[in-house]
Order: C-alpha cells, then structure tokens, then sequence
C-alpha cells in the first residue's frame, strides 16, 4: 500500500466519519467511495467499511453517551436482534441480489426523509413518542442484515426507521451509534470467516473514521435540534434519490 493510497484511504474514511459523527447517515458514501474512487474490490471494500465501523462506533457512542444523547433502556432490543441477523447478513453478501437491496434501501432512506421534511417537528422528549420493544426488534434485525450485507453501516438503514415513529432526531442518532458496534463485531467475523477482510485497509480506514466521528459528534450536540433535523432529512432524501437515480440508469 503506498502513501497514496494511505492517504486517499484515510481521507475517505475521515469524510464518511464526520457524516456518521454528525448526521449518522456517512456510512452511504464509503463503500461506493472505495468501490469506484479507489478501485477496492466490492467485497473487500464493504468487509474493511464493517472493520471500520468498529472504531466510529467506539467513538461515537462514547461521545453520545457523554452527552447523555443514548437511551439506553432502548439499545437493548435493538442490540439483541441486530447481532444474530449482521452475522447472517454478512455470510450472506456472495449471494444476495444487489439491484433489489440497493431498491429496498433507496426507497427506505429517501421516503423517510421526504416524510421527516413533511412531517410537522419533533417532540422534544422521546417518553411522548413512545416506541415497543417488538418495533425496536424488528428496527435492530433489519438493521443489522441490511447494514452487513450493504457496508453501510447501522445509521443509514436505523434512522430512518426511528424517525418514521417520531423519536427525536439526536435520540435516533444516538441509538444509530451504539447499534454500529454488535453489528460490526458479527460483521467482520463472518466477513473473517469468509475471507474477504483486509485488517490493514481496515485499519486505515477507521483511523480516519476516527478523527472525522469525534468532530461531527461534537457538531451534532453544538448545531440546533431543528436545523439538525433539517440536514438530516435532506441528506436522507438526496441519498435514496441517488441510490434510485443509480438503480434506473444502471
């Protein structure tokens, strides 16, 4: 690997990490970032993006959780079926149809971002909005098989699914990092299992992710709630509309 590559590699994964830290929605961009600007392998580069995720989950999480932005009482449903279905997730990349994910997740992210700029704000405390177990449950294993089976990562595919019920959108971030770490351990087990992680290009990647989570995380607990929502929305909205622009053209 040369220096080049080093800092093309730690770059991209600065610029995913400062989206994911901020807006929790990063994890999009690296994948097809690898794939196309630095001409990773598809695989290898989803298998580093998990390794990755690692560490901008640490981070954070840690974060967040200084802040006191994580309700805990719900990561744990959340954490409990994300696990299981991240690993299934990740043996299951050789196999599945990216066309029809790439549909699933288009529709998904730029619906709830449509619906997150429509809908009248936020409610200021999630104890108004209350969500069941059952729902955090079904949030976790989508989150987890999806994520896994994409590199996404957990936020882009969790977000959307806490903001259609309504929950704050810095709860919905918060929760989005703790989910990232479960779901990148079983990830990259079964990606090591399957032999298409490379821990170094991991490594470089999250070193950058790093850096880049720390001060979006920061910048989220800095910018207003609703101007924070609005950026997200609008993010969630242009995502999809690219995953579907890129679905249509081909």
């Amino acid at each position: 690997m040369s220096l080049a590559d080093l800092l093309l590699y730690g770059s991209l994964g600065l610029m995913s990490g400062g989206l994911i830290g901020c807006v929790g929605v990063g994890g999009v961009i690296l994948v097809p970032a690898l794939h196309y600007l630095a001409g990773v392998p598809l695989k290898a580069a989803i298998a580093a993006a998990m390794f990755a995720y690692l560490l901008s989950g640490a981070v954070g999480t840690f974060v967040f959780a200084r802040k006191k932005s994580i309700r805990w009482e719900m990561t744990v449903p959340l954490w409990l079926a994300a696990m299981p279905s991240a690993l299934i997730g990740a043996l299951a990349v050789s196999i599945a149809p990216a066309s029809a994910l790439e549909l699933v997740i288009g529709l998904l992210t730029a619906g709830s971002g449509i619906h997150a700029l429509t809908s009248g704000g936020e409610r200021e405390d999630g104890h108004d909005s209350p969500v069941s177990k059952g729902y955090l449950g079904m949030a976790g294993a989508v989150t987890g098989f999806l994520s896994a089976l994409t590199g996404t990562g957990g936020p882009l595919v969790l977000i959307p699914i806490l903001l259609w019920v309504h929950l704050p959108v810095l709860t919905a971030i918060g929760l989005a990092q703790a989910i990232q770490l479960p779901i990148a351990v079983l990830a990259t087990a079964g990606n090591f299992y399957a032999g298409s992680l490379d821990v170094w290009l991991g490594f470089v990647i999250g070193a950058g992710i790093v850096f880049g989570t720390w001060a979006g995380a920061w910048l989220a607990h800095v910018l207003p709630r609703k101007t924070l929502r609005r950026i997200v929305a609008v993010l969630l909205a242009l995502v999809g509309a690219a995953i579907l622009v890129q679905i249509v053209v081909g």
